[in-house]
């Protein structure tokens, strides 16, 4: 795809949604961070449930680590791998009490230390939090990336530096929301709904689905 051919695609999806909004249900960037860790392997919507009794217990770095790992696992027991992500969110939690005062830092390198947070993570705490203009390669965002040819890439980090590249400044910050939406609800993994697509006209995928009837 040319770099007029992503700014297309990228402007059709921000006309067709100009407020787009995360998904994940938070009321501050600490339970931003902990929300972005939960989902990983897991729905937003199983999120959000599991979060519905957790957040209210422990809306801050505080009481998480108060609750531990053992308190914490009853209320996210139904979500993926969720003894894997007791155990971080109460480590991490622990973790920005002793360095940073119980704030979650507005800094990659310090986000990154945390347990269970990686660059995907980081990017979205920074962008969703603190307004940086970071790109959250997700499964959708990957898949979409190479399939439509807006930013083909081996690894999420070539896709990620190639949606930096190729996104038109103006549009950066909400453009993983936008990509992320339209890899999940339109473009999606095993049959994409190409008859929906607002950027149909700027995408090189080849196989695209003429209708929801078609073979």
């Amino acid at each position: 795809m040319s770099a007029a051919q992503a700014a297309s695609f990228i402007q059709a999806l921000a006309e067709a949604n100009p407020e787009p909004k995360p998904e994940l249900n938070y009321s501050n960037p600490f339970t931003l961070l902990v929300a972005v860790v939960l989902s990983a392997q897991t729905t937003d919507a199983a999120v959000n449930k599991a979060t519905e009794t957790l957040f209210p217990a422990a809306p801050d770095a505080a009481a998480m680590a108060a609750l531990g790992a053992e308190g914490i696992a009853p209320h996210i027991r139904r979500i993926g791998l969720w003894q894997a992500k007791a155990k971080n969110v109460a480590a991490l939690a622990q973790m920005l009490l002793e360095r940073h005062g119980g704030q979650v830092p507005r800094d990659r390198e310090a986000l990154e230390a945390l347990p269970g947070v990686g660059r995907k993570t980081a990017n979205v705490v920074l962008n969703v939090a603190f307004g940086e203009n970071t790109m959250a390669v997700d499964t959708h965002i990957f898949r979409l990336g190479n399939r439509t040819g807006l930013a083909p890439g081996d690894t999420p980090r070539e896709v990620e530096d190639a949606l930096v590249k190729r996104c038109p400044p103006e549009l950066l910050r909400d453009a993983h929301h936008w990509l992320i939406l339209h890899g999940r609800y339109v473009c999606k993994a095993r049959r994409p709904e190409c008859w929906r697509c607002v950027a149909r006209e700027w995408c090189n995928y080849r196989d695209k689905v003429s209708g929801p009837t078609a073979a």
